[in-house]
C-alpha cells in the first residue's frame, strides 16, 4: 500500500481539524472526533481503492464521525448545536483563523479559499483563478504550510509523539 496513515495524517490533518472544528464548534470534541477518524482511516486504509481519492476518502470518514457524534445522545452541556454560535462568536473563540487566511499572499489566499472554504474541486479552482491544476495544487500546498506554521506559533498547536494534535488554542499568544 502506497498510502500510510502518517501520510494522511501529514497531509491533511489540519485541515481536517478545521474542517470539524467548524462543525462541532469545540475544540475538544474537534480532537475527538479527529483523533476517532485516524483510527479508523488507519483500520481500514486496505479499503482504500484509488490512492488518488485518499483527500475525499479521508473527509467521508470524518464526515462520518461529526454524524455519529452528533448522534449519540450527550446532554446539551456537552456540545453546542451547529446553529447555536453565530459567525461572531465563532470568530471571537478562533480569533486567528480568519486573520491567517487574510494575512496569506493573494495567489495563496485565492487557491486555499477556491478549494477549502468554497469546496470547489482544485481542477474548477484552476480553471477558475486561470492557472494550471499542477500551479494550483503547488500554491494549495505552500498556503497549508503557512497556515499550519502560523497555529503552530501562535496557537502554539504542536503534534505529540502520538502524532496527536496538541496545544494550547486561546490565541493568546498572537494578541
Amino acid at each position: 500500500m502506497s498510502q500510510q496513515t502518517s501520510d494522511i495524517w501529514n497531509d491533511y490533518s489540519s485541515e481536517m481539524y478545521f474542517f470539524c472544528l467548524k462543525k462541532v464548534q469545540n475544540e475538544d470534541i474537534a480532537k475527538e472526533v479527529l483523533q476517532n477518524t485516524f483510527f479508523k482511516i488507519h483500520d481500514k486504509l486496505n479499503q482504500l481503492k484509488s490512492p488518488s481519492q485518499v483527500r475525499s476518502w479521508a473527509f467521508q470518514i470524518l464526515r462520518n464521525e461529526i454524524i455519529n457524534y452528533y448522534r449519540q445522545d450527550l446532554p446539551k452541556d456537552d456540545h453546542t448545536e451547529l446553529s447555536a454560535l453565530s459567525s461572531d462568536d465563532f470568530k471571537e473563540q478562533f480569533c486567528c483563523f480568519e486573520r491567517f487566511i487574510d494575512e496569506l499572499p493573494t495567489h495563496y489566499k485565492t487557491a486555499i479559499t477556491l478549494v477549502y472554504i468554497k469546496g470547489h474541486q482544485q481542477a474548477e479552482a484552476a480553471e477558475i483563478i486561470g492557472i494550471s491544476l499542477s500551479n494550483l495544487k503547488a500554491r494549495v500546498r505552500r498556503a497549508k504550510s503557512i497556515l499550519k506554521k502560523r497555529f503552530n506559533e501562535c496557537c502554539q498547536f504542536s503534534f505529540n509523539d502520538k502524532g496527536e494534535l496538541i496545544g494550547d488554542s486561546d490565541c493568546a499568544h498572537c494578541e
